[in-house]
């Protein structure tokens, strides 16, 4: 297909497409002549990746890149690839880095192999940091349910992730990471309504 057909069947805006492939997030076409290229199915797959990638994934160009480093390395182990993508996402910094020593001190007891790396590592040690300047550290036996709900949660997702295709199985990771937490959260939130009135009653509403 030439590159008006590429823009009309990915609903990309033709300045965008040719914006990617100057940037090298879309790899060039088959040239047919000096000013013309073919491009294939594979390129309207990479445009799904980098669409998730700059869209909900909320990634810069730099960052994107990075990861579509990662897809286009050969052999690459998927877990890594995926590891890649979660690393690349946006609301984990390393600025001020907190303590690990109590978040990795849970993960070994919950059997867990988590990469000393990782930025959920950090963003669950600076989230119980938080919880102890509040006063209110949560305890084992809390942190312990919720690892075990999450732990369900994790093999569900990642039994869903595409394993015939390295570019969708990191697309899947990045748009349901993204896309999903907020329902994460939403249910959680819900579920606690559902069971405060369960446990003490409804609220008569004011008029």
């Amino acid at each position: 297909m030439q590159i008006s057909e590429l823009s009309q069947r990915s609903g990309v805006p033709l300045a965008t497409v040719k914006y990617y492939l100057r940037e090298g997030l879309l790899p060039p076409g088959e040239a047919t002549s000096r000013t013309r290229a073919r491009y294939g199915e594979e390129h309207l797959a990479r445009l799904r990746l980098v669409r998730a990638l700059l869209g909900p994934g909320g990634l810069s160009v730099a960052r994107a890149r990075e990861v579509l480093a990662a897809v286009d390395t050969p052999g690459i182990p998927v877990h890594a690839a995926l590891g890649v993508a979660h690393g690349a996402l946006p609301g984990v910094g390393a600025d001020d880095a907190p303590d690990l020593t109590g978040a990795q001190t849970h993960l070994r007891r919950w059997g867990w192999q988590v990469s000393e790396e990782s930025p959920a590592l950090v963003a669950l040690a600076r989230a119980l940091a938080a919880l102890r300047s509040a006063g209110s550290p949560a305890p084992d036996a809390l942190l312990d349910r919720y690892a075990e709900a999450a732990r369900r949660i994790g093999e569900q997702d990642v039994a869903e992730v595409p394993a015939d295709s390295l570019a969708e199985a990191v697309h899947f990771v990045v748009v349901h990471t993204v896309l999903l937490e907020p329902v994460l959260l939403a249910l959680r939130r819900l579920a606690q309504e559902d069971a405060s009135c369960r446990r003490f009653g409804p609220t008569p509403v004011s008029r």
